[in-house]
């Protein structure tokens, strides 16, 4: 599902217009976003947690010249799915 398709199923569901269904879309996102970066998670019940995770610097190699080359360390968001979701695949 590609996020024009979503808008049109939240505007579906919520029985409004797609501009204010892709606003409301657009609202999460930046919430969900700017919340993780802050506080480093946010979980949403029967959804799941979105969390920041840290990698460690390390050595990699480049696929074109095949030399080695040095990863710095980063940040990551990692997302683990709620209990109810995953029920909800499984049955």
């Amino acid at each position: 599902m590609t996020k024009a398709e979503l808008v049109a199923k939240i505007a579906e569901e919520a029985h409004i217009n797609q501009a204010q269904a892709g606003k409301a879309l657009q609202s999460f996102i930046a919430t969900v976003s700017e919340e993780v970066r802050g506080s480093g998670s946010i979980t949403i019940a029967g959804l799941g947690t979105f969390a920041v995770s840290k990698r460690q610097a390390r050595s990699g190699i480049n696929p074109r010249t095949k030399e080695p080359i040095k990863i710095p360390a980063s940040n990551t968001v990692r997302f683990k799915c709620a209990k109810a979701l995953k029920d909800l695949l499984n049955s």
